[in-house]
């Protein structure tokens, strides 16, 4: 991987200096470059800094991101993953899991659910089978939230819901063969 495609932390020092009003599009340059970077990354580019940077992008999940923020967190997850080790991959799930236990329907709460969801839903479609049995959880939860989603939330739970549909058919139609 040459020198401009290399991976890069966030440098939060630097986020912390600037001012509010210029930190999302500091974070959103970065998402764009890592998520550039990881589509031509190898293993061992990654071996270092994986789980700083799942713990990087976890973190961003709970700064309320917008919907462009959101898929490239999620397609950032997802990638990590495909090319890193998956040894982080079940807590990352669990996390997501937890958000969504979460009871907060309040408007503030409602981007970090929004992101939570994303990400599941890029990670179904690009891990597949390697997320393993995570789904009955993920989608019990799922589930539990429509009951009182508002439209934008109901809209991306059932987007999630059938990449984890298409990933588990795919799965069981492998097993009828």
């Amino acid at each position: 991987m040459n020198e401009s495609n290399k991976l890069a932390l966030l440098d939060e020092s630097v986020l912390e200096k600037l001012p509010s009003n210029r930190q999302s599009m500091f974070v959103l340059d970065w998402l764009i470059k890592l998520d550039q970077s990881l589509s031509i990354a190898k293993n061992v580019d990654v071996k270092d800094i994986q789980k700083d940077l799942v713990e990087q992008l976890l973190k961003q999940i709970h700064n309320s991101p917008g919907p462009p923020v959101r898929r490239l967190i999620g397609s950032c997850l997802a990638n990590l993953f495909n090319i890193g080790d998956a040894f982080l991959l079940f807590d990352t799930v669990n996390t997501c899991n937890d958000i969504l236990k979460n009871k907060d329907d309040s408007p503030s709460f409602l981007p970090t659910k929004l992101a939570c969801i994303t990400c599941i839903g890029a990670m179904y479609e690009k891990l597949g089978r390697l997320m393993g049995r995570s789904y009955q959880e993920t989608v019990n939860h799922l589930l539990k939230s429509l009951k009182n989603a508002e439209s934008q939330l109901r809209c991306e739970i059932y987007i999630t819901l059938r990449k984890i549909v298409v990933v588990i058919s795919g799965a069981a139609s492998s097993f009828a063969s």
